[in-house]
């Protein structure tokens, strides 16, 4: 049952990392009548220091004890994907509403079982915290595509290109560890993520990944660790009525492209440039150059995850994005892309 707007809802946090003090501390306690109510963290010390820092007033000693307390309705979980899927089934099954980090989880069978859980509590908001890639232009794209603006879809492209680990000397990254992460390779479920807003969804993907320096400095004690996720992945799509895509990611691209989506059609072009700021860029037939989309303001969109989870529990809204079946199909790619690299065959989707 869905609370009401007056009422008081108690938050309780479980992995205060970057983001969770970024953005969705700040931003629970921004709506009216919402408390960050507890902490748990990896150590009872980051424990203490979290709830110290952020104002929390209540520490658990473990995560368990922070779902199944009484005194908690929801539950943000901030950790790595190792976690997101345990944590989200027990929270839910106690009664919770759950908010999970992205990515939603390291697997699809993982996130198969966080929606099956979901899908037993339909009383309970599930939701995974959404791509920031595309809030300030979704509306203006999504305009452009019910207008066809590039009349039929024939191919796009997706880019995340950057140099993040091209130096070899820094310590293994958590995404370069598949037992945290799971089979998602750089920021390419989270682009695909955005894309999935404005096209459909692909129904096959052949894909190659490269690691081109396979050892790191061990972060937890001396000599190196595996780097067990891929630092370099090219994807090719087929979607539905025939369009083709052509994905590139990579993390050893020094001066590399960054983040950008194309969307080729037979009357029209559309790229979003992904930065500090988002700019679209448009083109018909007949046009000397691309030219610059500036939305007007009240068409600019932003950040509200935590006022949607919010109004969602209260029944002040839905949950748009990210519900966990739109979870799962992301991760049904990243996965689909992982497979075919493995076996050098193209994988259908949805995957069986």
């Amino acid at each position: 049952m869905a609370a009401s707007s007056s009422s008081s809802i108690r938050v309780g946090v479980v992995g205060a990392g970057d983001n969770t003090r970024r953005h969705h501390i700040p931003g629970l306690r921004a709506v009216p009548g919402v408390s960050v109510a507890g902490v748990v963290n990896r150590t009872p010390e980051s424990t203490a220091r979290a709830a110290t820092e952020l104002g929390i007033p209540k520490q658990f000693a473990t995560w368990q004890a922070l779902v199944t307390d009484p005194g908690i309705d929801a539950v943000v979980i901030g950790t790595w994907p190792n976690m997101h899927c345990a944590i989200t089934c027990a929270a839910l099954e106690a009664g919770k509403h759950v908010l999970c980090e992205a990515r939603m989880a390291r697997n699809v069978a993982e996130a198969r079982q966080m929606q099956a859980v979901a899908d037993a509590h339909p009383d309970r908001i599930a939701m995974v915290v959404p791509s920031p890639f595309g809030l300030p232009c979704d509306a203006e794209m999504l305009q452009l595509m019910r207008d066809r603006f590039i009349g039929e879809l024939r191919e796009l492209v997706v880019i995340g290109a950057d140099d993040q680990f091209h130096d070899y000397s820094r310590f293994l990254h958590w995404r370069q560890d598949a037992e945290i992460s799971g089979f998602n390779v750089l920021s390419l479920g989270i682009m695909h993520e955005t894309l999935l807003r404005w096209v459909p969804a692909p129904i096959r993907v052949f894909a190659q990944t490269q690691t081109f320096e396979p050892v790191r400095p061990n972060p937890n004690g001396p000599g190196n660790r595996q780097v067990t996720v891929p630092d370099s992945v090219q994807v090719l799509t087929q979607l539905p009525g025939g369009a083709r895509g052509v994905y590139h990611f990579s993390g050893i691209d020094l001066h590399g492209p960054g983040k950008q989506i194309h969307l080729y059609g037979s009357s029209g072009t559309v790229k979003v440039l992904f930065g500090a700021q988002e700019r679209i860029l448009i083109g018909r037939v007949g046009d000397a150059q691309l030219r610059e989309l500036v939305a007007p303001a009240n068409k600019i969109g932003g950040w509200r995850v935590e006022a949607e989870f919010i109004g969602a529990i209260r029944g002040e809204e839905p949950v748009t994005r990210t519900t966990f079946p739109s979870g799962v199909q992301y991760m049904e790619f990243t996965e689909a892309v992982a497979r075919s690299a493995a076996s050098g065959l193209p994988v259908d989707l949805p995957l069986l």
